[in-house]
């Protein structure tokens, strides 16, 4: 991790581009329900601001251990997202 600002810039992709996964599944399946999409999308938003508010966190002793833990945070939820994306229907 290079520093606080490439993590920033990680999480904003990372969640941008599920949310951008989820409108694109949108437009291919106009004609089905989207509350499951939209579930997702404000569940990415949700994790937006907490790891957010954890980065921004000035009171970490190691702060190399706090953001690898965050990133690590940010792969697993990403990862489970997309999950989530994939068993849409």
């Amino acid at each position: 991790m290079a520093n606080k600002r490439d993590l920033k810039k990680d999480i904003n992709y990372v969640l941008g581009d599920i949310i951008e996964a989820v409108y694109v599944w949108e437009l291919a399946n106009a004609e089905k329900p989207t509350k499951e999409s939209d579930a997702i999308i404000d569940e990415a938003i949700v994790t937006f601001d907490t790891l957010i508010t954890k980065v921004n966190d000035r009171s970490a002793e190691n702060k190399k251990a706090h953001f690898k833990a965050i990133n690590t945070e940010l792969e697993d939820k990403g990862r489970e997202l997309i999950e989530k994306i994939n068993k849409l229907k």
